[in-house]
């Protein structure tokens, strides 16, 4: 069968590529175009996103899979990370430099929207996390710095939504994305207006709300004649990355809550797909979160500092002249002493430090643990913490949602760490499935696919990711008598 061509743009925190999916009506092969670096760009004393360079980096990628792929691509559509956005006025113009979340200016953000809507009220209304970085605190801080950019603003579209903006001109948001925001209601599935008046925010802007598939036209023609495509459809995957990760998921078990993913990169996903979000008082408690899934589901998850822990020591490493790759890394964590020192990844402290070791090791210096001082008995501790704080959120999800989690997938660039995996079964003592590394990439098309009438159901998509990649198991080791 003649292969049909789609085309994802997948950004990450730290790259970005266009990818190209070569389907034959039972399987995907999927095939990189372009990938380019990303990060955030440091202006005055803020962190920002290089909105203009990534749309530059995308075009020079749809423009070399027209060479390659021609009249085979279909469609196209991108996903990105949540709760970062950009505002457009009405003539279509940016307002400010997008910042990045990870930017100071929301630090203190939790406190000072307490005082005006009560924690459980927030959570009532959003079903989400409570994290600084969330959109909520990003409106609420530019409203204390810039609210006249706010009052010109006529549209906000998240990362995924305006470079789909860029594409074809659609001005609208995605479920997905849009959850990530905490100001989107996880029952109505529609803004949190009531909410965000008593923040005294301005709701002008937010636009319409729309689910993972929707065809939201096709390219602007003045791109189509740059970079010779022609006739391709623009369609909105899952576009939050880990809910696309999550979609492209191999499992059989689609429609139970017995298996678990773990979308192991930057950050670390770990959750549960369920089909009513857990707005109880035990998961305010737990704050945990409940994110939009393909077909109507959530994932209630948590979010988890991840694997930024070791990039952020391997930049402090190569900045001292000791440069070593992951591989080298991990062969001497293996080597330093098990169990020696354990961290809370999510401490506040590890957000975005100056320096990643001098955080770990003054955690550990104030709780009264061995300080760890070799690369490789920090890595192992970033990696042995990691993974015990896995088995913490397991049992919170198993008794959230009431089912007993028999096997782990985890997903993403992170499924490549033999280590963390092999960690990860053993603090569990469930089995693990990783792979593949390209998750985000496999749901993202495969939803596209299924929009253009080749799949028909969510199960189906999963079943055509199982065709389509390999896994590698890791069985726990037997847990001390």
């Amino acid at each position: 069968m003649a292969k049909r061509v789609y085309l994802g743009i997948d950004l990450g925190a730290e790259s970005g590529r266009v990818i190209a999916g070569l389907w034959n009506g039972k399987t995907i092969q999927l095939e990189d175009v372009h990938r380019f670096p990303n990060g955030p760009v440091p202006l005055a004393d803020s962190l920002r996103w290089d909105v203009m360079r990534l749309w530059a980096e995308i075009q020079n990628g749809l423009a070399l899979a027209a060479k390659k792929f021609g009249k085979s691509i279909v469609s196209v559509g991108a996903d990105t990370w949540g709760v970062d956005f950009v505002l457009l006025n009405k003539q279509d113009e940016i307002l400010g430099q997008p910042y990045h979340y990870r930017d100071a200016r929301t630090r203190g953000g939790l406190e000072r929207a307490f005082k005006k809507v009560p924690r459980a009220e927030i959570f009532a209304q959003t079903g989400l996390q409570f994290m600084e970085l969330n959109s909520l605190y990003q409106l609420l801080a530019w409203k204390a710095h810039s609210p006249a950019i706010l009052d010109a603003a006529d549209c906000l579209l998240f990362m995924p939504d305006f470079f789909h903006w860029c594409l074809c001109g659609s001005r609208v948001v995605e479920f997905t994305n849009a959850s990530t925001s905490q100001f989107m209601h996880p029952l109505k599935r529609n803004w949190s207006l009531a909410m965000l008046k008593k923040f005294g925010l301005p709701t002008h802007f937010l636009p319409k709300i729309v689910t993972p598939g929707t065809k939201l036209g096709e390219m602007r023609k003045s791109l189509a004649e740059r970079t010779g495509l022609s006739g391709v459809n623009v369609v909105a995957p899952p576009t939050h990355d880990t809910a696309s990760a999550v979609a492209g998921v191999p499992t059989a078990n689609t429609g139970r809550a017995n298996w678990a993913y773990l979308s192991s990169g930057t950050w670390s996903l770990l959750g549960v797909e369920v089909q009513n979000a857990a707005l109880g008082a035990r998961a305010l408690e737990l704050n945990v979160t409940n994110e939009g899934g393909l077909d109507g589901t959530y994932r209630l998850l948590k979010n988890i500092m991840g694997l930024w822990l070791v990039q952020q020591c391997k930049r402090s490493f190569d900045a001292r002249g000791s440069k070593y790759d992951y591989a080298q890394l991990a062969e001497m964590a293996a080597k330093a002493p098990p169990m020696r020192s354990i961290v809370n990844p999510d401490d506040a402290r590890f957000l975005n430090p100056p320096d990643m070791p001098k955080a770990i090791q003054d955690f550990c210096r104030e709780t009264k643990q061995p300080v760890p001082k070799t690369e490789g008995e920090l890595v192992r501790c970033a990696y042995e913490s990691l993974a015990l704080k896995y088995r913490e959120v397991l049992g919170w999800l198993e008794e959230l949602g009431g089912e007993h989690i028999e096997i782990i997938h985890i997903v993403g660039g992170g499924s490549q760490s033999k280590m963390l995996n092999q960690f990860a079964a053993d603090a569990c003592q469930r089995p693990v499935l990783a792979g593949p590394v390209e998750a985000t990439a496999l749901g993202n098309l495969l939803v596209q696919v299924r929009a253009s009438g080749e799949i028909s159901s969510l199960s189906e998509i999963r079943e055509v990711a199982r065709r389509s990649s390999q896994v590698t198991p890791y069985e726990p080791a037997k847990a001390p008598a």
